[in-house]
């Protein structure tokens, strides 16, 4: 199953139209078609090697399709440049100047935008500010701890007000508290902005927690892309049942057998 649309009623912010890949002779992705709706949080969920994150640096323009396209408000940017893509992408290593405070970082990129040059600290102390580290502004980041230097790799993307935000395994090398953390702060942001997120994880649970719709993919192909229960409830074929649901319902059940009963 390679073909996923949004619903008929619900206009595409962006979409991918039979997108394939090779790297040294061999096919990542297969001809992959999807839309993503505007405001909505999608989940792009697989294993390592699935092909999940070459979805990302295509749509981000990192990376150029052999086939297929990818459209945005109706408009072909398959060949435009990055920074004319409306998007932002943060990455899991965080990609910030060590060098550089916190408010620092975040200001960087509104340096070379004519429009908000001149109120550049103010935009980056409000991105700060609304993930929680505006009283770190003045920090230099290799002081911060990872969960800390994520929330500043978000606000420095945040500042520059993308339409689409692509997340590359933000949480992966952060703790559980963090973890968590971070989620409500997504969540928070995709509520107060309105932005479309496109997050990819390789967690199960973590998909599930955040998504309006989750993507299962596998090998290079999408296996089924739905809301949440609708996934569990039924799940398009067995892949999707094994490397979804019964994961699922194993993380859960180890869950209960910890839980203190009901008194």
């Amino acid at each position: 199953m390679t073909q996923q649309h949004a619903d008929s009623q619900t206009e595409a912010k962006l979409s991918a139209h039979g997108i394939t890949k090779s790297f040294d002779g061999r096919e990542v992705l297969h001809g992959v078609s999807f839309d993503v709706r505007g405001g909505e949080f999608l989940s792009i969920l697989g294993p390592s090697g699935c092909g999940k994150s070459t979805i990302l640096r295509i749509l981000i323009g990192l990376e150029q399709p052999d086939a297929g396209h990818v459209v945005l408000d109706g408009k072909d940017i398959t060949d435009a440049a990055p920074s004319k893509r409306h998007m932002g992408i943060v990455f899991q290593d965080y990609a910030l100047f060590e060098n550089m405070t916190a408010l620092e970082n975040v200001e960087y990129a509104l340096r070379f935008d004519p429009a908000r040059r001149e109120r550049r600290a103010q935009i980056a102390l409000d991105a700060l500010a609304s993930l929680g580290m505006g009283d770190y502004a003045n920090k230099p980041v290799t002081g911060l701890s990872g969960g800390q230097m994520q929330r500043v790799s978000i606000a420095r993307t945040l500042a520059l007000s993308p339409e689409v935000i692509l997340l590359d395994e933000p949480t992966s090398g952060l703790d559980a508290d963090a973890r968590l953390a971070l989620r409500s702060q997504l969540k928070d942001i995709q509520s107060d902005h309105g932005t479309t997120m496109i997050f990819i994880t390789h967690d199960q649970e973590e998909a599930f927690a955040l998504a309006d719709r989750v993507m299962v993919m596998g090998d290079g192909s999408i296996h089924q892309m739905d809301e949440p229960l609708r996934i569990v409830e039924n799940p398009a074929d067995d892949y999707v049942r094994d490397f979804v649901v019964a994961n699922l319902k194993t993380k859960y059940d180890s869950l209960a057998r910890f839980a203190s009963p009901l008194k």
